[in-house]
């Protein structure tokens, strides 16, 4: 049964942490104090509940708790050995833990079990920070709180900043919390509604303090030529450049991207001070963490062309990989984990936005909610003070951090597609749904694209929403839908690495019967539109230099000739051969092309249920509901193919396994002798 204090605990968790004013995401921890039987002894027992090492408070739940008996936690402070051995009272914390323990005790459980507070808040607010990082950040405090809150001077989190923060609560009975220089905030209460009060009096005082205090310009004036573009030209540039910029931020290890042109992000980027604080970097834990040391800078107007930005950015990476080696070089030690990669997690293009990666959607779009955050921290204190983060040797101590190492190495393998990003026709129904669902599964972003966007947004929520799937709606038959709808998924990830051709339709008519409009209609979906798809697909994956995967789903069609079928079975041969063409012409970029010939696939098709179904069983002489029987009862295995079938299909061909094939056709047919590849 859950307690009532783990109760509250978790609803002030909650409403803290879905407030972005008052910590980021995943970012600091709570806790409450109380009471409990324990099942072994019958005696009461004091413990510890406090959010675990990943969590965040947003959506923490009772799983994310650790679980720890308070006075064995409070007994480790007689063998601390000292602030140069801290980092081995993390394993102890494990000799605490009360029944399973629950989630794993983050570093700052300390800062929780040692204070003498029945519940505690750790947060990372913007404006907490901003005095935290500011150059006077003491004497700002003493003026922002007078006694109320006291202040502590820069620490690594760990068991000694425990003891720290538990001293002075201590000996300032009268605190509510703490302000910790270069890193955030902590508060206290003696219930948990007084500590969410307190925790919520020190950002908001804090706030009206920059507000009434603060410069108007604390970033300096426009600079000309930096100014944000219209809207409509910023998001084309930003597609523009974003596959590059793919490219060159997985050089150490493939990324996927994330782009904001937000209010804020723009207006730093226009500023006299943009170089000058970029290059300083952030300060807090959190945000470093995620957004590496520092960012790049474009070092160019935004009236600069594409063709100008993108022939700088290779210099410009090389510089910055050669500065992050120098950095690591510069503070690492024997025992110092193994450089991590050398590519920025940041980029910043004046005028246009900020391109930010990380190993899957939703690292990338955190990594660039972290910079937001540290773009309004350096607001904050240029605003009343000057902007000082902590020293970069301390930035280096926590980022290549021996418990950081281990936390790394406890991630779980990357699935078979993970980071890569697949863009899908015809995936609103049928057989392109089951490849959607299929690479989704299999840790690739996917962009939905169909003609009926609805279709395509129910599938997009189906796989998880916006960091796992974005639905377009493109007529793959128009050139210009097509360069739209790759721009719109290059925006929504970064670019494309897997390609599947599926949009189609069919007309089921004899050679007489059948119009030009027929023939033109198929050949516009299903050879043009391949067409159409592959090549601004292709730019972007040579752009990216990272190679990637063209897939058509062609049929057996292509090589088997049946009655009353001349125009699908004709464009679909020309399919077939676009699969040899491309295979032949794009290899040189590391781009494999290959095919999937199904036979009928009956069962959730758009294409059978909108008359095609009728037609053949009208061909076959059978019932409609019995074609999907008809054409499982000609084949050798004796079975009816499925979407799932084609998609698994695509998964052998895309998921690493047949990494040295390409030009090759993939019969899913359950075995049509005639469909014979020869």
């Amino acid at each position: 049964m859950t307690s009532e204090a783990v109760r509250e605990l978790i609803a002030r968790s909650n409403r803290l942490g879905s407030d972005p004013r008052n910590t980021n995401y995943a970012g600091g921890n709570t806790s409450a104090k109380g009471t409990e039987t324990d099942p072994v002894t019958g005696q009461p027992t004091e413990l510890i509940w406090v959010k675990g090492s990943g969590g965040d408070l947003g959506t923490l739940t009772e799983k994310n708790l650790a679980v720890l008996r308070l006075d064995r936690l409070r007994s480790l402070v007689d063998v601390y050995p000292g602030v140069e051995r801290e980092d081995e009272m993390v394993a102890a914390f494990d000799f605490c833990l009360h029944g399973k323990g629950g989630a794993a005790p983050s570093i700052d459980t300390t800062m929780h079990g040692l204070v003498d507070a029945a519940h505690v808040d750790h947060l990372h607010p913007d404006s907490g920070i901003a005095l935290a990082t500011a150059a006077d950040g003491e004497k700002l405090t003493e003026e922002c709180f007078g006694d109320r809150v006291a202040w502590v001077p820069w620490r690594r989190p760990g068991f000694q900043l425990g003891l720290d923060i538990a001293a002075i609560k201590k000996d300032n009975p009268q605190a509510i919390g703490v302000v910790l220089g270069g890193h955030g905030i902590t508060a206290w209460g003696d219930t948990s509604e007084a500590a969410e009060a307190n925790s919520l009096e020190i950002i908001r005082t804090a706030q009206a303090f920059l507000d009434e205090r603060g410069s108007a310009e604390p970033f300096g004036p426009v600079v000309a030529g930096y100014e944000p573009l219209p809207e409509a030209e910023r998001r084309a540039r930003a597609a523009a450049i974003f596959p590059t910029l793919r490219g060159l931020a997985s050089t150490d290890n493939p990324q996927v991207g994330h782009f904001t042109d937000s209010d804020a992000v723009l207006e730093f980027l226009s500023r006299e001070k943009l170089a000058p604080l970029a290059e300083l970097g952030t300060s807090c834990p959190d945000h470093f963490l995620r957004t590496k040391v520092k960012p790049l800078v474009v070092d160019m107007p935004g009236t600069a062309s594409v063709e100008e930005i993108l022939a700088r950015l290779p210099e410009l990476h090389q510089a910055y990989r050669a500065g992050y080696q120098a950095y690591y070089d510069r503070h690492a030690t024997p025992d110092s984990p193994a450089i991590r990669g050398a590519d920025p997690a940041i980029v910043l293009v004046p005028g246009v936005g900020m391109f930010s990666f990380g190993k899957d959607k939703q690292t990338a779009r955190v990594a660039g909610e972290f910079y937001v955050n540290a773009i309004n921290v350096m607001r904050g204190a240029e605003s009343v003070s000057t902007y000082a983060p902590i020293a970069e040797s301390e930035k280096f101590r926590i980022e290549y951090w021996a418990l950081e190492e281990a936390k790394l190495q406890r991630l779980p393998k990357p699935k078979a597609l993970a980071t890569r990003i697949a863009f899908v026709t015809g995936a609103g129904s049928g057989i392109g749904k089951a490849i959607a669902r299929r690479v989704s599964a299999e840790g690739a972003c996917v962009v939905v694209a169909d003609l009926n966007l609805d279709n395509a947004q129910a599938v997009a929520d189906e796989l998880g929403g916006p960091d796992k799937a974005v639905a377009v709606k493109v007529d793959v038959s128009d050139e210009g839908a097509v360069d739209a709808a790759i721009s719109e998924g290059v925006l929504a990830f970064g670019g494309v690495d897997l390609v599947v051709n599926n949009a189609g339709l069919s007309l089921s008519k004899p050679l007489l019967e059948t119009t030009v409009a027929d023939w033109d209609l198929q050949h516009d979906v299903m050879a043009k539109g391949s067409f159409l798809v592959s090549r601004e697909a292709a730019r972007a994956m040579i752009a990216q230099d990272l190679g990637g995967d063209i897939i058509y789903i062609s049929s057996k069609n292509s090589v088997f000739a049946g009655p009353n079928n001349i125009a699908y079975s004709a464009v679909k041969a020309d399919q077939a051969h676009q699969v040899r063409l491309l295979a032949a012409e794009l290899g040189g970029h590391g781009i494999r092309v290959n095919g999937i010939n199904p036979d009928g696939v009956v069962r959730g098709s758009g294409i059978f249920a909108g008359g095609w179904g009728a037609k053949r069983a009208e061909v076959y002489g059978v019932k409609e509901e019995d074609l999907g029987a008809y054409y499982a009862k000609r084949t050798l295995l004796g079975r009816e193919v499925l979407p799932e079938h084609v998609a698994d299909a695509v998964f052998a061909l895309t998921g690493g396994d047949l990494s040295q094939t390409t030009g090759l056709h993939v019969p899913v047919d359950s075995g049509v002798a005639a469909a014979f590849l020869r």
